[in-house]
């Protein structure tokens, strides 16, 4: 269960968090007419960039241009924290990350391991990012719902919505 005090109090800390504990999301380049497509994030939140393993001949690879942006957006295992993220994507060789992040999962991708032709990676340099956490207390949705009914001017509080820039 998401924790609304984090989501006030740490935020930053938050997203990494459920970044991290989601087996994928859905990244997707700026001004493309193409559909944002699962992939598994690594976040390194020291330096606010997502690791993504990819083949060179994916669409994603072959579509994204020199200073190009993309969208990662994240469904928390719970279904009660949700992100939407941007930055700099960029194809970028970098063998410490490599081996910091290939596990079973990843080499079951690639033919040759971690010398397989095929293999890229993507980082996403994230510059903003929106979050949103809510409760998924059925009990405290009710009790919002109703009394946003029985007042005029009442919004229901049900989650907290918060908007993150990164240097």
């Amino acid at each position: 269960m998401v924790s609304l005090s984090e989501a006030r109090e740490a935020p930053a800390r938050q997203l990494w968090d459920e970044i991290n504990s989601v087996h994928a999301g859905m990244l997707g380049l700026e001004g493309l007419h193409s559909h944002m497509q699962p992939m598994a994030p690594h976040a390194d939140p020291k330096t606010n960039t997502i690791w993504f393993f990819t083949k060179k001949d994916a669409h994603i690879v072959q579509a994204l241009k020199s200073g190009g942006r993309a969208h990662f957006c994240v469904v928390g295992k719970d279904h009660d924290y949700h992100a939407c993220l941007s930055g700099k994507l960029e194809v970028r060789e970098d063998k410490a990350k490599l081996d910091e992040y290939w596990n079973s999962v990843t080499a079951a991708w690639y033919e040759h391991g971690k010398n397989d032709p095929q293999l890229a990676m993507l980082a996403l340099h994230v510059d903003d990012a929106d979050i949103w956490a809510s409760t998924d207390s059925t009990l405290k949705f009710g009790w919002e719902i109703a009394k946003a009914n029985l007042s005029d001017d009442k919004t229901p509080d049900i989650g907290v919505r918060q908007h993150l820039a990164f240097a």
